[in-house]
């Protein structure tokens, strides 16, 4: 009997292990898990983001058409954005605050870069608190490596993207 019960508190043991292992949910309304590190990138040019970008990504469904962003200025940038967000359109503009290596506040949100290719073709933007991301492109047609690159970025920094909408 002493045996029967050492087995059963060993699995015991290890269901409490694995249930503390086990992924965290996003938070509710949020495309990221709660209490995963996110990242922004350190090394961003911010005089090579002028230009416009195609939105290529977002979380939530495609309830609109894909949109875009166009940053102007050097050393102080401007965004207007149309932005298929969570599926409903998004249209705003203003500075892009610097608020850290890589993280900006555009209209009081916050826009972390967290990844750019070598070329700045690609853009991957997200925010901490999981309310939005999306992936951006210069070419009009992303190619897949880079894609495939955004999206283990995203997923790196703790973003579902079984909620990811291609466009």
């Amino acid at each position: 009997m002493h045996r029967l019960g050492v087995t059963r508190l060993r699995l015991l043991a290890c269901l409490v292990v694995m249930a503390c292992s086990a992924p965290v949910a996003p938070p509710q309304g949020g495309y990221r898990a709660a209490g995963v590190p996110i990242y922004s990138s350190v090394q961003v040019a911010t005089d090579r983001l002028a230009g416009d970008w195609r939105q290529e990504a977002a979380f939530g469904p495609a309830g609109c058409a894909p949109g875009g962003v166009t940053i102007s200025g050097k050393a102080a940038l401007q965004a207007s954005y149309r932005l298929c967000l969570s599926g409903r359109e998004m249209k705003g503009g203003g500075a892009m605050q610097p608020a850290g290596p890589g993280r900006f506040v555009v209209g009081g949100r916050a826009w972390w870069v967290l990844w750019v290719d070598t070329n700045y073709r690609t853009l991957v933007i997200g925010t901490p608190d999981g309310s939005f991301g999306f992936i951006l492109d210069r070419t009009g047609a992303i190619s897949p490596d880079r894609l495939k690159a955004a999206r283990e970025i995203l997923e790196w920094n703790g973003y579902d993207l079984s909620r990811l909408t291609v466009f």
